[in-house]
């Protein structure tokens, strides 16, 4: 009976999975294997003829990928005009340092070209790398030498992920905190105070002249005049001990200070036809329009103070974007808010919401951009891959938001749900692949393929560690989104993925593994060339 269920590809795939938590939650020195230990009871299971379908493995790799790139993307050219000359420089090192250890192998062992591209194709766990050196060698070695590499492509990957911040002792959620908050310090924390008017040049202009907002970047929030308590307009006249409330950061406060006058600690009291509230923005044709586009002083006579995105605040100026889930704090007239709420959106529902038609036509859009073939010239040709094809088009999507009636997004739980459950197809499918032929090629093959691709495996990690975190300085976070995006390993960012509460090394193999791809494919095909 037990023999007739586990040849039921689905029963066999779920007890792989709850097997493998199991074992993930198991510690050794406060080292775990979490999700990754998927893979590993995915190999046993796969030694002893445990099959799972291709097509599921290929189902749960679009899936995870494709949430990558939807959650990477919006920080994927930040991060690539901030760090990506480095973090490219790194991934150079780890193809060029495998591809010449490869070569060093070769003649040192006296290994068959054939042979030697299908270990660096295996130790790097790239089948589009397997495609070129079967193509540029016409021989069988090639495929065999990736099935001897390919297993420890992926265990070792995912072991040395899991045990580098141990050996370095680095505190991954400390450090994510620490970048957090470096993130946070490029947008200077917004203040609430309150001026008086004594500064004679301001007296009896309206706010449009003094032009406040451009000259200072402080938004006013509310006005004082005598008793009255007025939500400021351009037309508004600012006279002399006037009481002005305003948003801003530390240095737009002082100009403004400079400006009207007296400062002091505080805020201006609401009347009863006046109220502040928190919007968010849930409707999507609002989506990508500019704040001064919307002319809420003349249309809700209600003014923004600032909005909070991705849990830091904003300042308010015209000419900001507005992105689907911001929410706006915004202060004004009861009946103007309630319009403005109604023209925002203002539905929280929606953010939790799920809409399965950008993800599956994504998917087919990175699915066909993988099958494009771009030619160089003297037999030389670059093809994306279903990875490459499925996370390129992921974050060109999630970087343009929005095209027409269609949002290129994801709540932050549904992308988790998906990504979980993607990478968990394609643990059990890799794993038992792997497992079905790790025994029998280590033994008619021998010990000293499955070695030297273990050591092309090795090396290009250790030299990355050594110019990432002693010469360029990077952070432990990107440097494993590096490791893992220039190794080309899935799984390994898998493992990474899964230490830590933070999108960091996703975003980091997002930005170098279309790179890594297409060198590791060039310098293959030179190798099979030239030697």
């Amino acid at each position: 009976m037990l023999t007739e269920l586990l040849n039921s590809s689905y029963f066999a795939l779920f007890l792989i999975v709850a097997l493998g938590f199991m074992l993930g939650r198991i510690k050794v020195r406060g080292v775990s294997l979490d999700v990754s230990a998927v893979i590993f009871i995915a190999l046993l299971f796969g030694h002893f003829g445990v099959f799972i379908p291709k097509e599921l493995g290929n189902f749960g790799l679009v899936l995870f990928i494709f949430t990558i790139g939807i959650q990477a993307g919006p920080g994927f050219f930040d991060s690539f005009r901030s760090k990506g000359k480095t973090l490219i420089i790194i991934t150079m090192l780890i193809i060029a340092s495998a591809s010449l250890s490869a070569v060093a192998f070769k003649y040192l062992f006296d290994i068959e070209t054939a042979s030697l591209v299908g270990l660096i194709a295996g130790a790097l766990t790239s089948t589009p790398g397997l495609a070129v050196a079967i193509d540029s060698t016409a021989s069988p070695l090639a495929s065999i030498a990736y099935g001897i590499a390919y297993p420890f492509g992926v265990i070792g990957v995912i072991l040395f992920v899991k045990l580098l911040p141990k050996i370095l002792r680095v505190d991954l959620e400390k450090e994510a905190r620490q970048l957090e908050n470096e993130r946070r310090s490029k947008y200077p924390e917004l203040q609430t105070c309150i001026f008086k008017v004594i500064n004679q040049p301001v007296f009896n202009r309206t706010l449009a002249q003094l032009n406040i907002g451009r000259m200072t970047g402080a938004v006013i929030s509310r006005i004082k005049s005598g008793e009255e308590i007025l939500i400021p307009s351009g037309s508004r006249v600012l006279h002399e001990n006037d009481w002005v409330q305003a948003v801003g950061t530390e240095d737009s406060l002082s100009q403004l200070e400079m400006l009207l006058g007296k400062r002091e600690e505080g805020e201006l009291p609401l009347v009863d036809s006046q109220d502040i509230q928190s919007l968010l923005l849930t409707n999507k044709k609002m989506i990508n329009k500019q704040l001064g586009d919307l002319n809420l002083h003349q249309n809700f006579g209600c003014t923004v103070t600032r909005i909070r995105r991705s849990g830091i605040d904003l300042s308010p100026s015209p000419d900001l974007e507005l992105k689907f889930g911001d929410k706006l704090m915004v202060v004004g007239e009861k009946d103007g808010l309630e319009g403005l709420a109604c023209m925002l959106g203002n539905n929280a529902k929606l953010l939790s919401d799920t809409d399965f038609f950008p993800i599956a036509m994504g998917i087919v859009l990175g699915v066909l951009f993988g099958k494009l073939n771009i030619s160089f010239g003297d037999g030389m040709s670059f093809s994306p891959g279903l990875t490459g094809g499925v996370l390129i088009v992921a974050l060109v999507l999630s970087a343009i938001g929005k095209t027409g009636p269609i949002l290129w997004s994801m709540s932050g739980p549904s992308n988790h749900l998906l990504r979980q459950l993607g990478l968990l197809l394609f643990l059990a499918e890799v794993g038992t692949s792997a497992g079905k032929t790790l025994v029998a090629t280590f033994q008619t093959s021998g010990a000293l393929l499955f070695g030297v691709g273990a050591a092309i495996t090795l090396i290009p990690m250790l030299v990355s560690v050594l110019v990432g975190k002693f010469i360029f300085k990077i952070s432990l976070l990107d440097l494993l989104g590096t490791i893992t995006g220039g190794m080309t390993s899935t799984p390994g960012l898998a493992a990474a993925d899964s230490m830590v509460d933070s999108n960091i090394p996703g975003v980091a193999y997002a930005t170098v593994y279309p790179i890594a791809m297409v060198f590791l494919i060039i310098f293959i095909q030179v190798i099979a060339l030239a030697i």
